[in-house]
């Protein structure tokens, strides 16, 4: 077996496992002193720039300011081609609109906090640099997940057209997909939140503890949040159970309006003069609400007039048809004029109509109304109302206006409390006082009182 010489390197020939030969040892130099020392190399330029990034602030922020601008136009590129392809689709059209910001913003901080990652530390400021850049991050990942959230509802919206005549499942599913898309921005939202706190060491350490003591935070949470739950659970259940729609004609508080807006714990309604009644979504879950188009937005209506008594029915329902024929307001399925009340001085009539919906009833009813008014104006004037004051039986009515007066005739006595009858004729004389001769017949008998008086005092003097 060959021992290798320490004065030479190792070779091919000394065996398995053998190195390769080394550089080849200069003339007059000592072969174990060449062996170990290494040998000097130039410095790459990777390390040149390391360190010329360590020893200046100033050259970092000028790195990372590059790659934010680059990124930027990486962003803006990809919006110019996303705006070029979105003339053929409407989706991309509403995508490319909402989430242009959202996305360049995502870029840019992407590439912050690559070029901070991989740089050595320049100083203290990058720590903070790159906390912040982190929790921006996560902020624009929830920006982009709830603009993908309204791209959805678009999409999903733009299936179901809400101008037409009985739009009323486009109502529903446009209520429905609305607040889905507000419960998903909401927990979207807590879920960035909660990302957020978690990259601190304290909020992790925090959660823990709450997690532990679920059960009690959980009760105690339940019964300060009572209301705020109970409007959250009331506007699902809105949603879901078809209680009431966006665009629902509805009549709350006394009041007329219609379903602007429902949301996760109130509702708002506009009413017919453009003041905005806001209730909390469990009021139309306890409180009863008129819905005027819950299954149909036809509805009917009436019109109430107060008139005399000599009012012509007959001509006034010729009158109403009249109003009605070849109106556009009409929806030519209800008419009917009938007298709902006879009590008094007045006979009250009522006109009932339909119409296609509730806006369009409120002019119908009007313009009836006004038309009726205006017949009994011009046709019969003396049908207007008016109280009647006649007198006792056998006194003069003065003639009516436009009426010649009726001859006055005696009535016949009828039988009263003192008249009219032998025994109301005895209730009389009971209650009229004595008769004449009673009075003669006691006037006589005081006048022989008197003179049986006198005799009696002139005997007593003799």
């Amino acid at each position: 077996m060959t021992v290798p010489s320490p004065c030479r390197p190792l070779g091919v020939g000394d065996g398995p496992g053998r190195e390769a030969p080394g550089p080849p040892i200069p003339e007059g130099a000592d072969p174990l002193l060449s062996a170990t020392v290494p040998s000097t190399a130039s410095p790459s330029l990777a390390d040149t720039v390391a360190a010329d990034l360590q020893q200046s602030t100033w050259l970092m922020v000028l790195v990372v300011s590059g790659a934010a601008v680059l990124a930027w136009l990486v962003a803006v590129g990809l919006g110019a081609v996303v705006s070029r392809l979105a003339a053929r689709s409407a989706a991309l059209a509403d995508l490319s609109r909402r989430g242009r910001r959202p996305l360049r913003l995502l870029l840019v901080l992407l590439a912050v906090t690559a070029v901070l990652d991989a740089a050595p530390g320049p100083g203290s400021w990058r720590d903070a640099v790159l906390r912040v850049a982190g929790l921006a991050l996560i902020g624009s990942v929830a920006w982009l997940v709830a603009v993908a959230a309204f791209v959805v509802e678009d999409l999903a919206l733009a299936r179901y057209d809400v101008d037409v005549v009985d739009n009323r499942h486009a109502r529903r599913v446009r209520t429905q997909v609305s607040l889905v898309r507000r419960l998903t921005v909401a927990v979207v939202a807590v879920l960035a939140v909660a990302g957020m706190l978690l990259t601190f060491p304290s909020a992790r350490a925090a959660g823990i503890s709450i997690l532990a003591s679920a059960g009690v935070l959980s009760i105690v949470a339940g019964l300060a949040a009572q209301t705020s739950l109970a409007n959250v659970i009331a506007g699902l259940q809105l949603a879901f159970t078809d209680a009431i729609r966006v665009d629902d004609v509805v009549v709350v508080e006394k009041e007329w309006g219609r379903i602007e807006e429902i949301t996760l714990t109130y509702v708002v309604v506009h009413v017919w003069d453009d003041r905005r009644m806001v209730l909390p979504s469990t009021y139309f879950t306890t409180t009863p609400f008129q819905n005027w188009t819950r299954t149909e937005s036809a509805v009917l209506g009436a019109v109430e007039i107060d008139v005399d008594w000599t009012v012509p029915f007959d001509a006034m329902r010729a009158e109403l048809e009249r109003l009605l024929a070849g109106n556009e307001l009409w929806d030519q399925r209800v008419q009917v004029l009938q007298v709902t009340d006879a009590i008094g001085s007045v006979v009250r009539v009522r006109a009932l109509v339909s119409a296609k919906d509730g806006p369009t009833l409120f002019d119908l009813r009007c313009l009836v109304r006004e038309g009726l008014v205006g017949w009994l104006q011009r046709e019969h004037p003396n049908g207007l109302p008016k109280v009647r004051n006649e007198g006792a039986p056998g006194a003069s009515v003065a003639a009516s206006p436009g009426r010649p007066a009726a001859p006055v005739e005696t009535p016949a006595p009828n039988a009263g409390l003192f008249t009219g009858s032998s025994e109301a004729r005895e209730r009389s004389r009971a209650f009229a006082g004595p008769s004449d001769e009673e009075m003669a017949d006691r006037a006589r008998a005081e006048d022989d009182g008197h003179l049986a008086t006198a005799g009696e005092r002139v005997g007593s003097r003799t």
